[in-house]
């Protein structure tokens, strides 16, 4: 499919700026679905989200439907639904862009999805650096309550409906969705063992639903044209429509909206422009950081979650990190590991030794000091992190290792055979690296001249 055959849906109002206020949402037909939606019984209101086969956009890609009906009504427990905003995945920005330009558009989501489930009171947990986007959702909410869209009566019913918007502290985990209920009440953001699910025990040991942003901006678009017209949008296992942030080395980076199946190649040279400089592709992240890398072999698969699983890779959340033939694989893997190192939030042992060790194999080895046993050291720790911890951070971490060593071990083993990093001009100094994975300064920096590097030193 190219560009000009589709129809934003998510981000139509995008180029309007007055959507941002209730009032402009209000003359492109906002809000008409959550009278839509009241007028539909919770239950016939959770068949429909079924049947238009929407899956959650924040990564694991569950029917959202089948989320809804988990919730159990006779409990004796109030219900709560929970926005996750805590969009902190490396290269992705489509939730940010969501709140900012169309935050009636999540409200209404949120308002929909609190009916179908009865729930009377949500929340919005926004990440603690989206310090603007967290101003235009609050408001949003304000203007929604004053028009009579949230608080009692909403939109002349007799459902009620309070929503909180609540401000992490900036904590990569808190994106997980249990760790993000310990942060929301009040504790240490780290994740909870599963089972017990939210969706029986989650805020305050309550039935709880936590979607995505991205998620609940569709299930207005849902209920106000049917679920077969959703249906009809992307393939047949994974329906609808999806905003795909797109970094790197691209002539036009941002958020495009695209059918999910859309091939890599259309997002990458339609949407994007097109590699940077006419240079080649390298390597590209289907779902951001933690999703393991595809090649340009892989333009042409079909990005949604099952072409994409069956390339070796995951969807995650749509963010597809571009690296062209002058980046080096183990500089741009490095990174990436640092992060998971210093994000770790220590509960589980594999996660948290384990993220630091490959942080310190793969510093040494960008720095010039790698042992070719080495690559097969990262590939033996990576194994003993996989499913090893309560969540999927070490998981994540270990997925660009891998896929970066299966597809270019060859420049895993030139940085070895030239003890520095060859592409870079010049050898350069090496880097100290701090116990979160960071790096400190060079080495040339604090040693004084002329003193010899051992390797001992650069290890710590």
């Amino acid at each position: 499919m190219t560009v000009p055959e589709f129809e934003p849906v998510l981000t139509a109002r995008w180029g309007n700026a007055d959507a941002v206020s209730i009032d402009g949402y209000l003359e492109t037909g906002g809000y008409r679905a959550l009278g839509k939606a009241l007028a539909t019984s919770p239950p016939a209101l959770i068949e429909e989200v079924k049947a238009s086969g929407l899956r959650g956009r924040g990564g694991a890609g569950f029917p959202t439907g089948t989320k809804w009906s988990f919730i159990p009504q006779s409990t004796g427990k109030p219900v709560y639904v929970v926005v996750n905003a805590d969009e902190s995945e490396p290269g992705t920005f489509n939730n940010r862009e969501l709140l900012e330009r169309d935050p009636h558009q999540v409200l209404e989501g949120l308002a929909i999805a609190c009916w179908a489930v009865q729930c009377h009171t949500a929340f919005i947990y926004c990440r603690g650096e989206f310090v603007w986007p967290a101003s235009v959702v609050e408001r949003a909410v304000a203007e929604a309550y004053d028009r009579g869209y949230l608080g009692r009566g909403v939109a002349g019913s007799d459902f009620d409906l309070d929503v909180v918007v609540h401000r992490g502290a900036g904590a990569y985990i808190c994106g997980e969705e249990t760790a993000l209920l310990e942060s929301l009440e009040g504790r240490r953001g780290q994740p909870r063992l599963r089972p017990p699910f939210p969706v029986t025990d989650g805020l305050y040991g309550c039935p709880t639903v936590i979607n995505n942003v991205e998620t609940l901006s569709c299930v207005p678009h849902i209920v106000d044209r049917g679920a077969t017209w959703f249906a009809g949008i992307g393939t047949e296992k994974s329906t609808g429509p999806k905003v795909f942030s797109i970094s790197g080395k691209v002539n036009r980076p941002g958020n495009y909206e695209a059918p999910l199946g859309t091939t890599a190649r259309a997002l990458i040279e339609e949407h994007a422009g097109g590699i940077s400089g006419g240079r080649a592709l390298k390597a590209w992240t289907p779902g951001g950081s933690s999703t393991p890398y595809l090649t340009a072999d892989h333009l042409d698969t079909p990005m949604d979650f099952e072409a994409v699983m069956a390339a070796g890779s995951l969807l995650g959340t749509g963010a597809m990190i571009v690296l062209d033939e002058t980046d080096c694989i183990v500089d741009a893997t490095l990174r990436f590991t640092q992060f998971y190192a210093h994000e770790s939030c220590g509960k589980c042992t594999p996660c948290r030794e384990g993220t630091w060790w490959m942080s310190r194999v793969m510093g040494r080895m960008e720095n010039g000091h790698g042992r070719g046993e080495d690559i097969e050291l990262m590939r033996d720790m990576g194994q003993n992190m996989l499913f090893k911890s309560f969540c999927a951070l070490a998981d994540g971490a270990v997925s660009p290792i891998d896929s970066s060593i299966k597809y270019f071990r060859e420049e895993y083993e030139e940085h070895v055979r030239l003890g520095r990093c060859p592409f870079k001009d010049e050898p350069g100094a090496a880097s100290v690296t701090d116990r979160t994975g960071g790096t400190t300064g060079s080495l040339a920096q604090v040693l004084p001249e002329g003193r010899e590097v051992q390797l001992g030193e650069v290890l710590g």
